[in-house]
């Protein structure tokens, strides 16, 4: 009990620790003046908020919900943890605009619980999806562009001991206290995000067994993302993957579902092996007709792989007319859920990517970005809706940012999307959201003069297709290297609070749900029942209140 007595006293020490804007220089800090007859208007504002009694009153009742708000400090029977790809803080704040207004809330938002994490690599300042996906969901920083491979190990390494050097993380926990488990996302199955939760390699890339061998290493030896799906350890125990990434299991002899050749150079259909390793109460299917219309009562096992690649923007479903073929992200994880319910004993534990508003951001089209965002707020929506507060952990968290800002002095009730403002120096629009980097330089900069900004009025920024502002010229957009949000909603939720380094996120979930290391019928050091002592101390501490507690000592 030693380590309960050092963890016990370590919590109680923790706690007791458009117009013209001229711009002047005051204390360092850079002021803007507005026109007397600009700050006299507001534009498309609630009358409401023109009076103080309004905001007052606002923040006492925020201030109420808040004193009510009470722990609960129960076991996780089951856990639902989301990433979106990408989710910047100025993400989440344009999305509110693009749904409505400045006071529009996320439902993640309304979660009562918030901390922050540090998301750069081992090697590198900012991160990729592949290092921050080992953080979250394995509990180890490693290096850029590995997953659930030790950072000893350089990247694309093919010569490393497989045993000492590779690990898994709250996936292979969960399966092993007996949870059903799934994966759920709108991109590759195989994507560095997805893989993070049941496959270890050393290079992300390689997603088949053809990228293994271009890479100079053996494929039969360092097994490559699909087939460890297929037949690894925790993907082939799932009883749920949903996402895309066909062509990865294909070989390129054969045509996939959609008459799409593989990309796979060993002759091997792992679709037809994911049948032979699920024989009965199995369904494979590839479109979103087929997805609901599985018999979840009589099917234990369900692979759906949706499209050869990524699948569709949601904007692109709707404008394609895919809808009866290419499913959202909230038709994947409603399936998802009615699947794992039904384990009711021993619970569930479902992970959930919002992949492309990672790669819209990329692409520098904010407009996709920002419908993908409220795609996933409403996948989160359905969950909360469809599981208890009471016994349903649910965390909504993000890998990295990107370089997308949310800028300038627009008037409120401005189109988020559009012109922000006029700029003083050259006498051109810019719009209120744009990039540091990416393709979008082409098209902010005149061609034949690059030391000139073109003229950006004459865009449609209503066309998701249209590029937005960049300062630096770039293939691809790049990501961010700010600490992204974490919210928490269910058993254990006020455990996720403060800064924190990402990879710790697996150990609270851990510790909420009792699996892995901290396990009830036994501890990270190996005495009995240890994890199960510091619950009881932490969940006193939060019934009788630590005001008490602290008084009864005397602090």
């Amino acid at each position: 009990m030693r380590a309960v007595g050092i963890i016990f006293a370590t919590i109680l020490v923790a706690v007791v620790a458009t117009n013209e804007v001229h711009q002047t220089y005051d204390n360092d800090h850079q002021h803007q003046r507005s026109s007397p007859a600009s700050s006299r208007q507001a534009v498309n504002v609630d009358p409401a908020e023109l009076q103080s009694d309004f905001w007052r009153q606002t923040a006492q009742e925020t201030l109420k919900a808040k004193l009510q708000e009470e722990p609960i400090a129960s076991k996780a029977k089951n856990v639902i943890y989301f990433i979106a790809d990408g989710m910047s803080s100025q993400t989440i704040a344009a999305t509110r605009m693009y749904l409505g207004n400045e006071n529009k809330m996320l439902s993640f938002e309304q979660f009562p619980y918030l901390a922050t994490a540090k998301t750069y690599c081992v090697n590198r300042q900012v991160a990729d999806s592949a290092c921050t996906a080992t953080a979250y969901l394995s509990g180890v920083k490693t290096n850029y562009g590995m997953i659930n491979v030790g950072p000893h190990v350089p990247r694309y390494n093919c010569a490393y001991n497989r045993t000492e050097s590779e690990f898994l993380g709250l996936l292979k926990w969960a399966q092993d206290s007996g949870m059903a488990t799934g994966v759920v996302t709108n991109a590759r199955i195989t994507h560095a995000t997805p893989a993070g939760a049941y496959a270890s390699v050393a290079n992300r890339d390689w997603e088949d067994d053809s990228a293994v061998t271009s890479g100079g290493c053996d494929a039969t030896k360092y097994p490559d993302v699909a087939q460890q799906l297929v037949h690894g350890e925790v993907g082939k125990n799932l009883n749920v993957a949903l996402g895309g990434g066909r062509r990865h299991f294909v070989p390129k002899t054969q045509m996939d579902d959609e008459s799409v050749a593989g990309y796979r150079s060993d002759g091997r259909n792992l679709i037809d092996e994911w049948k032979a390793v699920h024989p009965n109460n199995a369904a494979y299917v590839w479109n979103k007709t087929a997805l609901q219309s599985i018999d979840i009562a009589n099917t234990e096992n369900v692979l759906g792989l949706f499209d050869t690649g990524h699948i569709q923007f949601n904007l692109e479903i709707d404008e394609l007319q895919l809808g009866a073929v290419k499913p959202k992200l909230t038709e994947m994880v409603d399936a998802a859920l009615k699947m794992l319910t039904k384990n009711k004993d021993k619970g569930f534990f479902l992970f959930v990517e919002g992949a492309r508003i990672d790669m819209a951001h990329h692409d520098s089209r904010p407009r996709l970005a920002l419908d993908e965002t409220a795609e996933f707020s409403r996948a989160i929506e359905l969950a909360r809706a469809a599981t208890s507060v009471e016994d349903t952990l649910i965390v909504v968290s993000s890998d990295h940012g990107h370089t997308m800002t949310y800028n300038g002095y627009p008037k409120r009730g401005n189109d988020i999307l559009g012109i922000g403002g006029v700029s003083d120096e050259d006498g051109l629009p810019y719009t209120t959201l744009s990039y540091a980097n990416g393709e979008g330089y082409y098209t902010t900069y005149k061609q034949e003069n690059p030391a000139e900004r073109a003229d950006i009025s004459g865009y449609d920024f209503t066309d998701y297709h249209t590029l937005y502002m960049a300062t630096v010229p770039l293939d691809s957009e790049s990501h961010g290297g700010e600490d992204v949000a974490v919210f928490a909603s269910g058993p254990m939720g006020h455990i996720f609070r403060g800064n924190m380094e990402q990879n710790v996120l697996p150990d609270l979930i851990a510790y909420a749900a009792r699996i892995g290391q901290y396990k009830e019928d036994g501890g990270q050091d190996g005495e009995p029942g240890s994890a199960h002592a510091v619950a009881v101390c932490i969940q006193l501490m939060v019934v009788c209140g630590m005001s008490a507690l602290l008084s009864q000592l005397k602090w």
